[in-house]
């Protein structure tokens, strides 16, 4: 059994990190992402993804005894291969949420960003603490962060290096909902589940066209826009939802 793996019910892939005690970002957990991404951006049955690190942590960073031994050559080989798993991850073409327990920390983090919603435990801390080892976040934590909560909130958090309680985190928008530790995996299921009975297509255009417009200006984001919307009209999700709508009313439109 691999430390991360994809299980799949009900139209909902969970990725799940397996790694005692701390679900340390090691190398190998690192690929293995990257090929689970990709299978659940490919598979028919995965609608929506939970990302998920059990029911006491979610992921308490890279594993610093492995990259302790690494000189500069090596990371300048690997830095791209660390950031390429989470890339993955964060272009999964479907509704992705993480289920933070615990500590999200470092590349835990960073993981957490790559998703599309944050659901979070009430003792949850988070943050990115690299700098307390001589380092910057490396798995896409000074990009995504700021462009989440923006660039004065994540300069504090990278500057500093300090943790911050899931309160915090949610009024600082780098989580969006906080519930007690024993319901978040439930209602990011419920939150996935309920995306996974959607329209696929529409939802994956929803989704790049959000993600590509926030990298570019606001003419190229429209146009991306555009093109996306009109290519709608010729998926049998869009008729189905127009018909739907006409004949039953607002809402009532099954797309599987």
């Amino acid at each position: 059994m691999s430390s991360v793996n994809l299980e799949v019910s009900g139209g909902v892939g969970t990725i799940r990190l397996d790694r005692p005690p701390m679900n340390a970002l090691n190398i190998a957990i690192q690929d293995r992402l990257l090929e689970l991404a990709a299978e659940a951006g490919r598979r028919d049955d995965v609608r929506a993804v939970i990302l998920y690190g059990g029911e006491k942590v979610f992921a308490a960073g890279a594993d610093i005894k492995e990259m302790r031994d690494m000189d500069h050559a090596a990371m300048v080989v690997r830095s791209r291969a660390l950031q390429e798993s989470f890339t993955a991850v964060a272009r999964i073409p479907k509704p992705v949420v993480a289920a933070v327990t615990g500590y999200a920390l470092g590349g835990g983090c960073e993981l957490a960003l790559c998703a599309d919603f944050r659901i979070a435990a009430d003792n949850a801390k988070l943050g990115q603490p690299e700098i307390l080892l001589g380092l910057i976040p490396g798995a896409g934590g000074t990009q995504r962060l700021a462009r989440l909560i923006g660039p004065s909130k994540a300069k504090d958090l990278i500057f500093t290096g300090r943790q911050v309680k899931a309160p915090e985190a949610l009024a600082m928008g780098l989580v969006d909902r906080v519930v007690p530790p024993e319901e978040v995996y439930e209602q990011a299921h419920a939150w996935a589940a309920r995306l996974a009975q959607g329209p696929a297509l529409a939802l994956r255009a929803a989704k790049e066209t959000v993600d590509a417009g926030l990298e570019t200006d606001l003419e190229t984001g429209l146009a991306i826009e555009r093109n996306w919307f009109a290519g709608l009209f010729a998926t049998e999700d869009r008729e189905r939802g127009m018909r739907s709508f006409v004949e039953e009313g607002p809402g009532k439109a099954k797309f599987l």
